[in-house]
């Protein structure tokens, strides 16, 4: 189900323009980071998708859908968002229960609920907590909580808000293999953050805003090389990136295995 915003601008009550004629087509099954620095309009294109705002100039549709056209709540049964505050997302007096929420509002059956329940909670390595009150988890596990409820909703799409805030290596490992286990399924990935590293790694399309506008737009060794621009919009590239662009290597290394390899290179042209 492919994304497509034409033309949107987007302004406050307070008279703040957040979003300035953007256009952007993000395909189906794709897997997209968006960055910038706060206040560059990142989370007000997003909750364009879902409905929780309108634009107020141009079009955004979802699918054959046009956003304008559909209340939030039908909206939801294409656009899952996990937001940045689990606590947020949470309310429910168990983990089953509070996954089992969002399917069954849309109209599954208690068969299935049951199975995205069991599904969604083994995806987030959850499932032995099933019947453990969800403030009873620490706020890593209650994001990975919340990302199993946005999952269970089974929409093509996946808007995740700072999937890593707050994690530390193993829940970014855990949050790593979620989201290549739901890309390998088809879903259409959008992620907001500032985890330079983290996007570098797993993304196949960059957009970089600024000001309400998209600034750049590639994949990620096309983006990260255009050091000038990125430092216009206050966005750091990730470490790997920094040290290449410092020992003057010509590549983008993204992985620690590409840094590996082309500074295995740039070792031996340097030594000629």
């Amino acid at each position: 189900m492919n994304l497509r915003a034409e033309g949107v601008s987007f302004r406050y009550p307070s008279g703040v323009l957040a979003l300035d004629g953007v256009s952007l087509d993000i395909p189906s099954g794709q897997l997209l980071a968006i960055l910038g620095e706060n206040g560059a309009g990142k989370t007000t294109l997003v909750k364009l998708f879902n409905g929780l705002l309108r634009p107020a100039q141009g079009s955004v549709h979802i699918g054959d859908w046009d956003t304008a056209q559909h209340s939030p709540a039908a909206l939801a049964s294409r656009v899952g968002f996990l937001f940045q505050n689990p606590d947020d997302q949470l309310f429910e007096r168990t983990l089953a229960r509070e996954v089992a929420y969002g399917p069954r509002n849309l109209g599954a059956s208690e068969a299935e609920v049951a199975h995205r329940v069991s599904r969604a909670l083994k995806l987030v390595g959850l499932q032995d907590m099933a019947d453990a009150h969800p403030y009873d988890l620490p706020a890593p596990q209650r994001k990975l909580l919340a990302l199993a409820a946005t999952i269970a909703m089974d929409t093509p799409i996946l808007v995740l808000d700072e999937p890593t805030i707050g994690q530390d290596e193993l829940g970014c490992r855990a949050i790593s293999r979620i989201l290549t286990d739901l890309h390998a399924m088809g879903r259409t990935l959008m992620m907001i953050s500032h985890d330079m590293d983290f996007c570098a790694e797993h993304a196949e399309r960059l957009v970089v805003m600024l000001n309400g506008k998209i600034h750049l737009d590639g994949s990620p060794a096309e983006v990260l090389s255009q050091t000038k621009k990125l430092d216009e919009a206050e966005v750091a590239p990730p470490q790997l990136v920094r040290l290449a662009q410092a020992l003057k290597m010509r590549a983008t290394p993204l992985t620690v295995d590409e840094f590996v390899d082309e500074y295995k290179q740039w070792r031996k042209k340097k030594n000629k």
